[in-house]
């Protein structure tokens, strides 16, 4: 597959602009074993890169020109270097864009003075949009470490994954933390990134899945999700409040022992946002522990546990996000709660080999006589972060 789309992406550059790029390159998409909304708050996640990946094939200008296409959109977008600004009219090209601009900003702020050109781009991809699998971050990670070799700019792999995080914030518009770039920059095959979002140190953990007899299946119910609407920004400040009510620089700082004070000072729905921040944290912390201790076949209950508190605490989930789980746990999944950042998007479910077909028949049935969209089951593994697939 990998192979296929490569040879596509060359095909579909030359076809655009009549002529080769210079190299293709590549970022997985990301699923969260567990760990959401806890990035932006300082906290802990664990994602890992996924065996779906966008290819960008790239090839510099002699001038100041951008130009992003891609094989999903007959559209062409095109901006000056120099130019690049938060913009609706950007569309999907706000993630190369931001990538663009954030390498700029980046260098500058380390004191570097880099050679930034402009440059031709097609991208290819294999990573489902609005599933919450992290299609924006595949992009925005594809074209900077393509712009980090072609600028010369030297940058790190967690520098990389900042310049993702600055250009979505501020070109794309929409307010997310590090972790999906991480992910995508720093995966491993058959391990998970354990990310402390304050200091940004990660650690690999050896996940297991196939040793134990198991898949991660994705369950990507069609209901598309967009994290620049109200829902993730409201979110995000009322984490905002309840640390400054809490007096601490962010949620990362409070323990399940104060949330008992934080009751006493928080209405009843910014007290559930809190709750459901510091506890997942520590749920990051046990998965950890149990997988190092007892592998993959412990974490069940924490993933449940998981999205129940999305469900409830954070409320980000919808029916059919719900559907999905309950249905798979009820055949035989292991563990099962909803990933990204939701409003719709993926649930996840760790299964046994020998009960996939079950669940994923069973998520079938239950998702027709419900009247809902046919959902999109695959399983996944993890696989290794973004890289230089081919030089031209």
């Amino acid at each position: 597959m990998t192979d296929t789309l490569i040879a596509s992406v060359k095909s579909g550059f030359e076809k655009k602009y009549g002529y080769f790029p210079a190299g293709v390159w590549s970022a997985p998409g990301r699923v969260n074993l567990i760990g959401e909304h806890t990035d932006y708050n300082e906290g802990f996640v664990l994602p890992f890169a996924i065996n779906r990946h966008t290819f960008a094939a790239i090839a510099p200008r002699l001038d100041s020109t951008i130009r992003v296409a891609s094989s999903f959109s007959p559209s062409v977008h095109e901006i000056d270097l120099h130019a690049i600004t938060q913009n609706d009219s950007n569309d999907w090209a706000a993630y190369p864009f931001g990538a663009a601009w954030a390498i700029q900003e980046m260098t500058k702020s380390l004191g570097r003075s880099i050679e930034a050109s402009g440059f031709d781009c097609f991208i290819e991809s294999d990573v489902p949009v609005g599933a919450g699998l992290s299609s924006s971050a595949a992009i925005e990670c594809a074209v900077a470490l393509a712009l980090n070799d072609l600028w010369s700019a030297g940058l790190d792999r967690r520098q990389l994954a900042r310049v993702g995080q600055m250009g979505e914030n501020q070109i794309v518009g929409a307010p997310t933390g590090i972790m999906d770039q991480s992910a995508s920059l720093l995966g491993e095959t058959d391990h998970a990134v354990f990310l402390d979002c304050r200091s940004l140190e990660s650690q690999a953990i050896e996940l297991g899945f196939a040793k134990d007899g198991l898949e991660l299946l994705i369950i990507d119910t069609k209901v598309a999700h967009r994290l620049v609407d109200g829902g993730y920004a409201s979110r995000r400040a009322a984490c905002e409040a309840g640390a400054s009510l809490m007096g601490v620089k962010s949620l990362r700082d409070l323990s399940i022992d104060d949330l008992e004070k934080a009751q006493t000072l928080m209405d009843e729905v910014t007290f559930r946002r809190v709750r459901h921040v510091v506890t997942e944290n520590q749920r990051v912390l046990d998965t950890v522990a149990a997988l190092k201790a007892t592998g993959p076949r412990s974490i069940g209950k924490l993933m449940y546990s998981s999205h129940e508190s999305m469900r409830d605490d954070f409320e980000i989930s919808v029916d059919e996000l719900d559907a999905a789980v309950e249905t798979a746990l009820r055949h035989g999944a292991i563990g099962a709660r909803m990933t990204g950042g939701g409003f719709g998007g993926a649930a996840i479910a760790l299964t046994p080999v020998e009960k996939i077909g079950e669940v994923s028949l069973s998520i079938l049935a239950e998702f027709e006589a419900l009247g809902f969209a046919k959902p999109d089951i695959f399983a996944v593994s993890a696989a290794q972060g973004a890289k230089r697939e081919a030089n031209l």
